[in-house]
C-alpha cells in the first residue's frame, strides 16, 4: 500500500513541484485564476478548495506538537483557501484549530464549518446538551458568528435542526445544514433537502464513488443548495489504486499537475459542488490540494476518459 507522501517523493519532477507549489503553476502559466464558487442562498463566493480537520488532521490535534497543523493552516491561507471543516466529534481538531488560527491572525478569514451532534447512533438529542456544545464551539472558534453549522450525521434532526435554526435567527450562525457520509441515510438526507430550509449540505463524492451524481447533487441545485464534498480521495482508496503510477499527460489539458489535482477537479467540475474539504496535516498536501482549485476543470467528454481511466485501476 503507498501512501500520498510515497507517491509525491518518487514522482517529484516538474509536474511534482508544481503539484507542491500552486504558486509556480501561477507563474508558468500565468493565467491560472483561483476557482470559486457561489453559496445560491446568498451569493456569496467561497474558494472551491478547502481543509477538512478529520482523519490525520485530528491524528495529529491530539498530539502535544502541533507544528504541522499551523503550517498547514497558514499555507492554506497563503494560497487563498478559506473554508475550514471541522467538528467536537472530530477530537482535538476544532478547539486546535480555533487556537491555531487565532495565533496566525487568519480565524477572521476563514469560513468556519462546524457540526452540531449529542446524538447518539439513532437516538434522540438533549436540547440544554446540544446548546452548550455550540457555545463551546463559538468559544473555539472566536468568531462572534459562526460561518455554517451543520447537524453531523443526520443526527436527530427534529430536535437538533430546530435549534440551529433558532442560532441562525438569532444571529449567531449565518449558514445552517446537515451532513452525512453514510449511504444508510442518503434517503433521509434528501428528504431533508426536500422539506426543510437549508443552506448547505455535506456529503462523499469522488470519481470512483459518482452516487451524488444521481439524485443529491441534482437536488441541491433545484433546491438552492449549497454543498460541501468530503472524502474527495475515497479516504486513501484512490490513493491505493493509483499506486505508483504515471500521471496521464493529458490531465494538462485541466491543468491538474498531480493525482490530487486530478481527483479534485473531477468533483470540481460538478456545477452543484461549492467546495471540497480534503483532510490532511502535511503543508505540501495541503499546497497540493490548493493546486486542484486552479485553472481548468474537465468538460464533459474529458470527465468521461477519466472515469475510464480510474475504473481501469485495480480496486482498493
Amino acid at each position: 500500500m503507498m501512501t500520498r507522501r510515497e507517491w509525491l517523493r518518487r514522482t517529484l519532477g516538474v509536474a511534482g513541484i508544481l503539484a507542491l507549489d500552486p504558486r509556480a503553476v501561477w507563474a508558468e502559466a500565468g493565467k491560472l485564476n483561483l476557482i470559486t464558487r457561489t453559496i445560491p442562498s446568498t451569493g456569496e463566493r467561497l474558494p472551491i478548495v478547502g481543509l477538512g480537520s478529520s482523519a490525520t488532521f485530528s491524528q495529529v490535534a491530539r498530539t502535544e506538537d502541533v507544528t504541522a497543523l499551523r503550517a498547514v493552516l497558514g499555507r492554506m491561507a497563503e494560497l487563498g483557501g478559506t473554508v475550514l471543516d471541522t467538528a467536537p466529534a472530530y477530537g482535538a481538531s476544532e478547539e486546535v484549530a480555533g487556537r491555531i488560527a487565532q495565533e496566525l491572525g487568519i480565524a477572521k478569514q476563514l469560513f468556519w464549518a462546524t457540526k452540531l451532534n449529542v446524538a447518539r447512533w439513532g437516538g434522540t438529542a438533549d436540547p440544554a446538551a446540544a446548546r452548550r456544545q455550540l457555545e463551546t464551539s463559538s468559544r473555539r472558534i472566536g468568531k462572534p458568528v459562526i460561518d455554517l453549522i451543520q447537524v453531523h450525521n443526520m443526527g436527530d434532526i427534529r430536535t437538533q435542526l430546530p435549534i440551529l435554526r433558532e442560532y441562525k435567527e438569532k444571529g449567531r450562525v449565518h449558514y445552517i445544514g446537515v451532513t452525512t457520509t453514510f449511504e444508510s441515510q442518503y434517503a433521509e438526507l434528501t428528504q431533508t433537502m426536500r422539506n426543510e430550509p437549508i443552506d448547505f449540505i455535506g456529503t462523499d463524492y469522488a470519481i470512483d464513488d459518482r452516487h451524488a451524481e444521481e439524485t443529491i447533487l441534482p437536488l441541491a441545485r433545484d433546491r438552492g443548495i449549497a454543498v460541501l464534498v468530503y472524502a474527495p480521495f475515497g479516504r486513501t482508496r484512490l490513493w491505493n489504486r493509483v499506486g505508483g503510477r504515471k500521471l496521464p499527460d493529458w490531465a494538462g489539458e485541466f491543468d491538474a499537475a498531480s493525482w490530487a489535482q486530478f481527483f479534485l477537479k473531477y468533483v470540481a467540475s460538478h456545477p452543484a459542488v461549492t467546495a471540497i474539504t480534503p483532510a490532511t496535516s502535511r503543508p505540501t498536501n495541503m499546497a497540493d490540494n490548493m493546486g486542484g482549485a486552479m485553472g481548468r476543470l474537465p468538460d464533459a467528454a474529458m470527465k468521461k476518459r477519466m472515469i475510464e481511466l480510474v475504473e481501469g485501476l485495480p480496486a482498493a
